[in-house]
C-alpha cells in the first residue's frame, strides 16, 4: 500500500488520517493473466492502481480485429474513466496481460473519499491530468513515424513493458503486423 501512497502524495498533500481513510477503503486483488480488470459492454464500477504487472486497454474494431490502444504498468491508476464516471457501458476491455497485483476501490468507496477528504478532488484531477498528457505525448508520434521509428520509441517510453507484453500486442499498439514488427526486431539487433 505504500506504493499507493507515494503516488498519491506527489500530487497533493494530505494528513495522516486522509491518508488511513484512503487505506482503509483500499482493498488488494490480483487478477491472473488474461483475465479482465473492467469488461467492454458493462459499466466500470472499480478504480485500480497496479502494484505489480501490466495491463492494456483494447477493443474490438468494425472488422472483429483487436487493436490494443494502451498499456498501464506499476505506480499507475487504471480505470474506464468514461464509464466509470458516468456509469455508462464501456466501449473497451482493461486486460491483465501479465499477472497483476493491484489495490482497488469500489466506486462507492472512490466517492466517498471524493466527499468525504477536502482536496481529495484537486488530486484527483491533478492523476487525471498527468495520465492523459501522457497518453497523448506517448500515443502522437505513432501517427506520423514509420514502423521502426514507432518501435523505438516504444522502447523508450515503456522500458519496463517492452519484455512483457506478447508480440501481437505489441504490433498492434504500433499498427502493424506481427511479421512486420518480427523483421524491425530482427533488424534492430
Amino acid at each position: 500500500m505504500k506504493e499507493l501512497v507515494q503516488y498519491i502524495l506527489k500530487f497533493g498533500s494530505l494528513n495522516q488520517q486522509q491518508i488511513d481513510l484512503i487505506l482503509s477503503k483500499a482493498k488488494e486483488r490480483e487478477i491472473k493473466k488474461e483475465n479482465y480488470f473492467s469488461e467492454a459492454g458493462k459499466v466500470s464500477v472499480e478504480v485500480g492502481f497496479i502494484i505489480e504487472g501490466v495491463m492494456r486497454i483494447c477493443y474490438y474494431n468494425n472488422k472483429g480485429e483487436e487493436i490494443t490502444k494502451y498499456f498501464i504498468d506499476e505506480n499507475n491508476l487504471v480505470v474506464d474513466l468514461e464509464s466509470f464516471e458516468n456509469s455508462i457501458c464501456s466501449s473497451a476491455y482493461v486486460e491483465a496481460v501479465t499477472d497483476c497485483k493491484m489495490i482497488v476501490f469500489s466506486k462507492k468507496d472512490w466517492e466517498e473519499l471524493l466527499n468525504t477528504i477536502i482536496g481529495w478532488d484537486k488530486i484527483v484531477h491533478k492523476i487525471i491530468n498527468k495520465a492523459l498528457i501522457d497518453k497523448v505525448s506517448r500515443r502522437s508520434p505513432l501517427v506520423s513515424e514509420d514502423a521502426t521509428t514507432r518501435y523505438l520509441s516504444f522502447m523508450e517510453m515503456f522500458p519496463n513493458v517492452i519484455n512483457r507484453v506478447p508480440l501481437s500486442y505489441l504490433a498492434s499498439y504500433l499498427g502493424i503486423t506481427q511479421s512486420s514488427l518480427s523483421r524491425i526486431r530482427k533488424n534492430i539487433r
